[in-house]
């Protein structure tokens, strides 16, 4: 009998004997033990000359993917019937055929649990096996800030072995602002699980991400996570979904969609709601429910068709929806391979997206595959695979990587217009330069540039002329997510306050529109009230109000421009309790202005150390944004004033003269009000047009765009509207 050891990628044949194998490795005839590979302590990723792989959690090895002796009693002791190993397993360094391979998204709204649900997936078919990532909690989420906010950010791909099938996965975010990620990914996919709260039901990013797959004809597999909780209705929720799958003008056969019940938490799923009940009932006696995720991937091989694209005799070509940072290789681009079949080694180009010009031509010098959380070298990928290929260090997102034969770039998913917008530019206050180590309008020039090659969802404005450059984006998070990565990257930045990006009506250049978001909001019915009458002095209009439980849910339709600010009054309005989820709708037409929310500023006149002498008598009249001891300079807010009114400079540096004459009474012991620190989010919610965000990597302060107070209420007096600056 022969054995063929792979090992990163190439295939290495050594010939052994039946009587060896059975010898040294007891009766079993799969497996091939450590002795026999030249007395080494870990057995390569083997296999005999019927096809058939041993697929065994992988151990690296001075960058080498190879099996531990312990990984392969485990798998052993398992039997070739379990989850991860059935009829036949898939090698995931070859290039299998076309009809073995499965590429799905997964889809819904923000903590529906999308990423739980991947975890339990990985887990289950073994793709986790062997490392660190086995014991922790959403793996996917590598990014530190993800980990953080508990969100997904950017959408991640990877890929496991069920059933001799491929199954390449991509988690996407599920948060409004971070779209762009989820319409990106789209056309790396055959199909998509939209997963719905079986509480909640569908929520704002509900629709939207599904009027994408919809719209690229798709049909979902849809899952109802969280169906253990007590509170859960699935039968209300199904309804639900099926009506917003008519309303957003469905096909029947996406209208006919499976529908799966799981509990991600738990690590199981069933079709059967009588199945979830028994699992319901073990786990309320504190028994283990038996079920697992099998049904979900058997669903998968089902129902998700195969990629379609020619292999023999095509051209290679691929579009690029991602691209990663390798400290060996640089610039590596993720895609779904659209036609042909690729080797290291290959020629290949780059054309620019919509111009099919030729941008670089170059080599392929690695291909990978990603398995889990690791990357696995291939010799060759073909049609329908989602690979990382390195050797073209000047590819972007959505360029075309294709054979030195092609001239045509393919076409690429437009996503939808930013919304708002910000501006960077050096931080220029008296502090700037003592914490940072990126400081010049060079480095963040360079900095927003790579992000915008990364990002699709964001523009950068450049005009050439100034050292501020406009970054334009999809919301208030997604912006704050990019400031909070460049302040911990050592940035110094001036971040001026979001805009709302109007434009004019194409059918009259005099009609201004604005974009508008549907908005929903799950509050306690006391706090209803103050909800409903908060925005609709914001311009927004109430469409639907439902009792969901023991909440009230209400839908509104709301100008872009009404939520910037909201947030911090949703938080004080609702005591915490309340949530709000919104996404993009529409541009319509200009609804005029609204009231303002915020009372004027208490600003800075001097320059030096805050104290608690000069705090104490400038807290009567507002609320402090500064501690003692803080460092302050002119042009800064330190406050918010309680009436409304014109800005109040003072001076919070001014401290008690001290002389020889003894006092009659004894000095009163000073007590201020806690200062809460700022974050991004709450920070950009709440500065005034006039005023901008200095950002450094411990500090986070509020001053005014025009620090000297003279010019600052001069040029007060000629500013001008963004309507006005559109019309002229």
């Amino acid at each position: 009998m022969q054995a063929s050891i792979r090992i990163s990628g190439r295939r290495v044949s050594r010939l052994t004997s039946a009587k060896l194998v059975a010898g040294k490795s007891g009766s079993h005839p799969l497996s091939l033990c450590a002795a026999a590979i030249s007395g080494s302590n870990y057995l390569a990723e083997a296999g005999i000359l019927s096809g058939r792989h041993l697929a065994l959690p992988p151990t690296r090895v001075y960058g080498y993917r190879m099996y531990s002796a312990s990984a392969t009693a485990a798998f052993l002791s398992t039997g070739a019937n379990s989850t991860s190993n059935a009829d036949s397993a898939v090698d995931l360094g070859d290039m299998i055929p076309m009809d073995r391979i499965r590429n799905i998204g997964i889809i819904a709204h923000v903590d529906h649990g999308k990423t739980t649900l991947v975890d339990c997936l990985l887990k289950q078919s073994g793709a986790l096996s062997g490392s660190s990532a086995m014991q922790e909690t959403r793996v996917m989420d590598s990014n530190a800030l993800e980990k953080e906010r508990g969100i997904t950010i950017l959408s991640k791909v990877t890929s496991l072995v069920y059933n001799g099938h491929r199954i390449n996965i991509v988690d996407t975010p599920g948060h409004a602002d971070f779209g762009g990620e989820v319409e990106r990914i789209l056309s790396m996919v055959d199909s998509v699980i939209l997963v719905v709260d079986a509480t909640e039901g569908p929520m704002a990013q509900t629709k939207f991400v599904l009027t994408k797959a919809l719209s690229r004809g798709l049909t979902p597999l849809v899952v109802l996570n969280k169906i253990d909780r007590p509170t859960s209705r699935p039968d209300e929720v199904d309804s639900e979904l099926l009506e917003l799958f008519m309303a957003l003008g469905a096909s029947d056969e996406q209208t006919a969609y499976e529908l799966m019940y799981a509990s991600a938490k738990e690590g199981w799923c069933s079709k059967d709601l009588d199945q979830v009940a028994t699992y319901v009932d073990a786990a309320s006696k504190g028994q283990k429910a038996s079920g697992t995720m099998s049904p979900l991937l058997d669903a998968i091989i089902e129902k998700v068709p195969p990629p379609k694209g020619e292999r023999a005799g095509a051209p290679f070509s691929m579009l690029v929806t991602q691209l990663e940072a390798n400290p060996y290789l640089g610039k590596c681009a993720l895609g779904r391979i659209t036609s042909g079949t690729v080797r290291a080694g290959d020629r290949i180009r780059v054309l620019e997206p919509g111009t099919s010009n030729v941008k670089e031509d170059g080599k392929v010098t690695k291909l990978f595959l990603r398995s889990g959380v690791q990357q696995i070298e291939m010799a060759q990928a073909g049609a329908g695979d989602v690979v990382s290929i390195s050797g073209v260090p000047s590819v972007s997102v959505n360029s075309t990587i294709a054979g030195p034969d092609v001239s045509q770039a393919l076409e690429f998913i437009p996503v939808d217009p930013p919304t708002i917008s910000v501006t960077f530019s050096v931080n220029d206050s008296p502090l700037a330069g003592r914490e940072g180590s990126q400081l010049t309008s060079g480095m963040i020039r360079d900095r927003l540039r790579r992000e915008a090659e990364v990002n699709v969802a964001l523009q950068i404005v450049d005009d050439g002329k100034s050292e501020a450059m406009e970054v334009r984006g999809r919301g208030e998070l997604q912006l704050s997510v990019l400031i909070e990565t460049m302040r911990r990257e050592g940035f110094e930045l001036s971040v001026t306050p979001p805009r709302v990006l109007f434009k004019k009506s194409p059918k009259n250049p005099q009609q201004i529109l604005e974009p508008f978001e549907e908005i929903t909001i799950d509050v306690d019915h006391e706090s209803s009230g103050v909800v409903i009458e908060k925005l609709t002095k914001r311009k927004g209009e109430l469409k639907n109000f439902s009792d969901l439980a023991d909440k009230a849910r209400m839908v509104f339709h709301i100008p872009t421009r009404g939520l910037l600010g909201y947030a911090s009054e949703f938080k004080n309005d609702t005591h915490g309790t309340g949530v709000m989820n919104h996404a993009f709708l529409r541009y319509d037409n200009h609804v005029g202005a609204f009231e303002k929310s915020r009372k004027a500023s208490m600003v800075c006149m001097s320059l030096g150390t805050a104290t608690s002498y000069a705090l104490n008598t400038i807290e009567p009249r507002g609320r402090l944004f500064v501690r003692n001891s803080d460092e302050v300079y002119p042009g800064m807010v330190v406050g918010e004033l309680s009436k409304d009114g014109n800005d109040l400079d003072v001076n919070p540096t001014k401290a008690k003269q001290l002389t020889n004459i003894r006092a009659a009474g004894k000095d009163e012991t000073i007590r201020l009000t806690p200062v809460k620190p700022w974050t991004l989010e709450e920070i950009i919610a709440y500065v005034n047009p006039d005023e901008a965000i200095e950002v450094t990597p411990t500090q986070i302060r509020l001053r005014k765009q025009i620090l000297d107070s003279t010019k600052r209420k001069q040029l007060s007096r000629r500013r001008v509207s963004d309507i006005d600056e559109l019309l002229e």
